[in-house]
Formats: C-alpha cells, sequence, structure tokens
C-alpha cells in the first residue's frame, strides 16, 4: 500500500553509480559482485543468500540500464557466470 511522503524523515535522489564510478577499468565482475559493490560491499562479502538475492534485484536492472558502457565476457566454464566490465575502447 502507497505510504504518504510526509511519513519519512529524509528524501534524497534516487541517484546510482556510473559504471564509471563502480568497476575498475582492468577488471571484470560477476553480477554477484556487481551487487555487493552497488551497496558498498567489498566484491567477495560474504552475504547470506537471501540478502544476495534482494541485492540481484538491484543489480541485474542496474546492468541492463548501463549495458551501452559494459563489456561481457562469456562464462569460461559451464559452471561459471558471466562477467560484465568497463567498456574502455580496447575493446
Amino acid at each position: 500500500m502507497p505510504v504518504p511522503k510526509d511519513e519519512f524523515n529524509r528524501l534524497p535522489p534516487c541517484d546510482f553509480y556510473t559504471p564509471e564510478e563502480l568497476l575498475e577499468p582492468d577488471q571484470m565482475y560477476t553480477v554477484y559482485e556487481i551487487a555487493r559493490l552497488l551497496q558498498g560491499l567489498e566484491p567477495e562479502a560474504d552475504i547470506d543468500r537471501e540478502t544476495e538475492d534482494i541485492l540481484l534485484d538491484w543489480a541485474i536492472p542496474w546492468v541492463m540500464t548501463n549495458a551501452s558502457n559494459l563489456v561481457v565476457g562469456e562464462p569460461r566454464t559451464d559452471d561459471e557466470p558471466g562477467y560484465y566490465g568497463l567498456k574502455t575502447g580496447d575493446e
């Protein structure tokens, strides 16, 4: 159910990191690692599965929205996820 805005003390803008702010240009990241980075965590931070699922709800649209600034590394093996990295012009 919707909630009135005046029930909140603060309403900051809904800003997200740009790929350039979030990703190192010489690194590739899984969507799981991107999800952690978007929350200010280290890419290898240990989080429970339920939290990870919630973070992925933010990370997947972020990847899709920023696709034109990213490159994709296909999984190297069948049991590995894909990787995403910052498009630097070298690709």
